[in-house]
């Protein structure tokens, strides 16, 4: 299962194709708008978000709401591109009132201009946007269906937003009440601590990041491979977490903790009773680049947005003289939002795992070869 994506933050659309879907899969548009719309909430987003009211148009691989079995093709329909088509229409238009030359540190902006031989940066952000991961969202929320047809399902929360951390551990049943909280937390306590600190970042032209925790529960044993390093599921997984704009960190189960404790308090002893179980999961469901059947806990951590709007010194590319970083319209905080894109991007890559498995041309193949692995 494979996906690909195109389009500028101020372009005319985002657009996605998703290959090797099995046909007869149910394609829920809705719950796609509801996790787009998920993905553009949260406390500390930009002006951005009111501009923008993200829904999805399929263009090909679905009939009458099944999948055909042929490449699945969307788009989102950027609303501001008519604010912005004097500066980014494909059939010309004036570049020169929309330059960005005093790069952004954090940013792609100076790494970009230099490789592609740029002399605007707005030909790197465009692209290297977090408006792209809108796709992302999409596609991964049809990813999601074609999981939750095997009885896999994924949810998260935000464990903490700068240095204020939720220390408790929750159920994958407690879960889904964060998505209904300003900031996807589950600590009332910590949250509102949290949003009185994006006040004051705010006031003070700031940004904050946090830790994101990802759960996946009813996955089966085996899905990965020991045998060759590129198929090693953890490799996988954390390869997508780390593809998001921003997040700079990934661990599984106690992750770095591991690090600091006697081998008798990491690893997870083993028990039978007519099935193998674990009474602990410090490996985070995932054992030798494998799914050992317990749930998989991912934990990313987003740096903060690098868009600051006191502005960071930097240079101006145009002259090569100090200036202050130019600002775009900006979050303060998008815990939320990396939350949502999160799940989505483990639901991509997980599914492209499972399908690499399982096979089957169409649901009813995948859902029987499901059901018969142990």
């Amino acid at each position: 299962m494979k996906l690909t994506t195109a389009g500028e933050s101020h372009g005319k659309a985002l657009v996605g194709i998703i290959e090797g879907l099995p046909s007869n899969l149910e394609i829920d548009i809705d719950l796609i708008n509801r996790y787009l719309s998920l993905r553009q909430s949260g406390y500390g987003r930009g002006a951005r978000q009111k501009i923008e009211s993200d829904k999805i148009e399929i263009l090909s691989g679905v009939r009458n709401k099944l999948t055909l079995g042929s490449p699945l093709a969307f788009c989102i329909i950027n609303k501001d591109y008519a604010n912005w088509s004097a500066y980014m229409a494909p059939e010309g238009c004036d570049t020169s009132k929309k330059t960005l030359t005093a790069v952004r540190p954090g940013h792609a902006d100076l790494t970009g201009v230099l490789k592609y031989g740029q002399a605007d940066a707005r030909n790197i952000l465009e692209r290297a946007s977090a408006r792209e991961t809108a796709v992302r969202v999409a596609a991964g929320t049809i990813a999601r269906q074609y999981l939750s047809a095997l009885g896999v399902e994924i949810c998260g929360y935000v464990k903490s937003v700068c240095n204020i951390i939720d220390p408790d551990i929750y159920a994958f049943e407690q879960l889904p009440a964060a998505k209904n909280n300003p900031l996807f937390m589950l600590n009332g306590k910590k949250e509102k601590e949290a949003m009185a600190l994006l006040d004051k970042l705010k006031s003070e032209g700031d940004t904050a990041g946090g830790i994101i925790e990802i759960r996946v529960k009813g996955l089966k044993s085996g899905f990965g491979s020991c045998m060759q390093y590129s198929t090693k599921l953890d490799a996988v997984l954390c390869g997508a977490v780390m593809s998001v704009q921003a997040i700079k960190g990934v661990e599984v189960g106690i992750g770095f903790g591991a690090a600091c404790l006697a081998g008798s308090e990491v690893h997870d002893e083993i028990y039978y009773n007519g099935n193998y179980h674990r009474k602990t999961n410090r490996a985070g469901g995932i054992e030798g680049g494998m799914s050992n059947g317990e749930e998989i806990i991912l934990r990313a951590a987003m740096k903060p947005i690098p868009t600051l709007m006191k502005g960071l010194n930097t240079i101006d590319i145009a002259n090569g003289q100090p200036a202050k970083a130019a600002g775009e319209r900006s979050d303060i905080a998008a815990v939320c939002a990396a939350e949502i894109i999160l799940e989505s991007v483990v639901a991509t890559a997980l599914a492209d795992v499972v399908s690499q498995r399982l096979g089957g041309d169409n649901m009813e193949e995948v859902t029987e070869r499901y059901r018969a692995l142990r």
